[in-house]
């Protein structure tokens, strides 16, 4: 029988990449005859099912990533046991290229797929911790400004169109946008009116007639009255209506430039809905 000579290179070459003992990693490498892909995918089946148990321990922390490129933009949450962890540069590595290979999906949510779980599976075998995609969301078309808070645990894509001959969206002006649909209170539902669920619209609508009539005013005047609490509620609660964060004596409306439109905006934080 031929002996395999493994040198202690590749013993410490699969080391850090699997952050496994050195026994371990030669004794995967005898069995692969020295392959170092196939020893790695040896000690990955073996540890299978102990990184399996893992996904019943918690997992409260992680990072948010943005990702942009080829007409998309992707915005991802990774989740960790600890925040140790999800402050790692192997981690964040990881989940950047979670995130960039979430441009190759189609637009809309995301689902981890094999390439996005075994790029996960790499940390997860060298931490010990339950690492997992939480979950992510692919936009389409235009384009697109983001913010990324300086934790990585709460983030902003912000998706707009360009009518032709208008300026482009200043940056400053983008990233202060984002900034406000991270920060703001409440945060903002949906970019106008048009984009409020509308049975919620309904009911708010119904409950401001039926107070301003109980109000014993004249109906012209119970009308009017109406409609000025519904004007306030859509100045509560979208994003064009509210008083900007950096100048609340300015709606994000009107710092706007003409000829742009919002489309769409996605917020994440780490570990909310």
């Amino acid at each position: 029988m031929t002996t395999v000579n493994i040198s202690p290179k590749d013993v410490m070459k699969l080391r850090d990449r699997t952050g496994l003992g050195m026994g371990e990693c030669k004794n995967a490498l005898v069995e692969a005859n020295g392959d170092m892909e196939a020893a790695e995918k040896i000690i990955r089946e073996k540890m299978k099912g102990k990184m399996d148990a893992r996904t019943d321990r918690a997992a409260g922390e992680g990072c948010v990533v943005l990702a942009k490129g080829n007409g998309k933009a992707a915005i991802v949450e990774i989740r960790s046991e600890t925040d140790f962890t999800s402050r790692n540069e192997e981690f964040r590595a990881m989940a950047s290229a979670v995130a960039a290979h979430a441009l190759t999906h189609p637009t809309g949510s995301i689902t981890a797929d094999k390439a996005m779980n075994d790029k996960i599976d790499v940390v997860r075998l060298k931490s010990g911790e339950n690492l997992s995609f939480a979950r992510g969301t692919v936009l389409e078309g235009g384009s697109f400004a983001s913010y990324l808070h300086h934790d990585s645990k709460l983030g902003v894509l912000l998706q707009y169109t360009v009518a032709e001959g208008a300026g482009e969206l200043a940056a400053d002006v983008g990233t202060g946008i984002c900034q406000h649909i991270a920060a703001a209170v409440p945060t903002p539902a949906a970019i106008d009116a048009d984009g409020l669920d509308p049975a919620v619209v309904a009911a708010k609508r119904a409950e401001a007639v039926a107070e301003a009539q109980a109000s014993g005013k004249p109906a012209q005047i119970a009308e009017k009255m109406a409609e000025g609490k519904m004007r306030k509620y859509f100045e509560e609660v979208t994003l064009l209506g509210q008083p900007y964060v950096r100048d609340d004596k300015m709606q994000v409306g009107q710092i706007v430039p003409k000829g742009i439109k919002l489309v769409k905006f996605i917020r994440l934080r780490l570990g909310q809905d």
